[in-house]
């Protein structure tokens, strides 16, 4: 358990990052960012995968393929296709706000999982992390300065935040029953698989873009904007996708559902961290409080998913 927590702790930590992308590229769109970034993340895959091919190829059946297919579409294209227009037509703070309710629903689509607690035994720590959530946002809109944005682009924003909380929730959940039901992948070959599927379909994405003549930019920029463009598409594929991808997956064979999907709320502390650094200023009273509310919520849950009876030694271990 000890190493599962670890690990979606790391996940976290290199996802806060890449939420920063589309807010400081506001003039790249969201189908080009995702486009260029995923294909990179497949070429990063297939290069990883070169040395495993015998050993993924004698493991891998039609219904991997069927689920890695899904799993690329929602989990990854729809979901930051959705959260990089959220965050451009109505702003981090609404985003946040949406998107941030992951932690609860992640846990209850896993209820019914093995291994799972009952919500009524989880009820606590879920409200301490949602009014940890519901700090973040009290402070970031009540310091926030009236939105231009017009009615309808509220409105869209808003709706693209929830359709990425579903995606993701619903990507989290998947992933982790089936990663449970074919143990014989281990973490790196699956996130390696997934990379290269996702990559076929951000290729395919891109031309899709380019075939129906959607704008790729919002305007002209400089050849610095583009260069700063690629290198940040390229620490998404590698960071975001694969490295993060393959610490989640660990997480997930270690951690019962219920857990696991608390867990995502380490992308919200250390995106809150990096903003912290970037802004060069200490958090607010309620921002501190929002982080104190957050970490004690998951803390809990990792106590009551621990046995009462049995030592933390064994629990690692069982967990391993």
């Amino acid at each position: 358990m000890k190493r599962g927590v670890s690990y979606a702790g790391l996940a976290g930590a290199v996802w806060g990052m890449v939420l920063m992308v589309p807010q400081v590229m506001p003039a790249f769109s969201p189908w080009l960012l995702s486009a260029v970034r995923f294909t990179l993340y497949g070429v990063i895959s297939l290069l990883l995968a070169l040395p495993l091919a015998g050993r993924i190829r004698a493991k891998l059946q039609s219904r991997d393929l069927l689920m890695l297919t899904v799993l690329s579409l929602v989990g990854n294209l729809l979901y930051f296709i959705l959260l990089a227009a959220a965050i451009q037509l109505v702003g981090i703070a609404p985003a946040s706000l949406i998107v941030g309710v992951l932690p609860v629903t992640i846990t209850l689509l896993g209820l019914k999982d093995e291994g799972a607690l009952s919500l009524r035994q989880l009820a606590w720590p879920l409200a301490m992390v949602l009014a940890g959530i519901v700090c973040i946002n009290i402070d970031t809109f009540a310091l926030s300065r009236p939105s231009d944005a017009s009615l309808l682009d509220r409105v869209l924003g808003v709706l693209a935040a929830l359709g990425a909380l579903a995606s993701w929730s619903w990507f989290a959940a998947s992933n982790a029953r089936y990663l449970r039901q074919r143990p014989c992948f281990d973490s790196h070959e699956w996130s390696c698989l997934l990379g290269m599927v996702t990559g076929i379909m951000g290729g395919v994405l891109w031309l899709v873009g380019k075939g129906l003549g959607l704008p790729m930019v919002s305007h002209a920029v400089s050849n610095g904007q583009w260069q700063l463009f690629w290198l940040a598409a390229a620490a998404c594929a590698l960071g975001g996708s694969w490295l993060a991808n393959a610490l989640w997956y660990a997480a997930a064979r270690r951690l019962p559902p219920t857990l696991s999907g608390q867990l995502i709320v380490f992308e919200t502390l250390f995106a809150l961290l990096y903003g912290f650094a970037w802004l060069q200023r200490w958090p607010r009273p309620l921002e501190l409080a929002s982080m104190l509310l957050l970490l004690g919520g998951v803390a809990w849950a990792v106590r009551r998913h621990a046995a009462p009876d049995e030592p933390a030694t064994e629990v690692v271990l069982q967990g391993g």
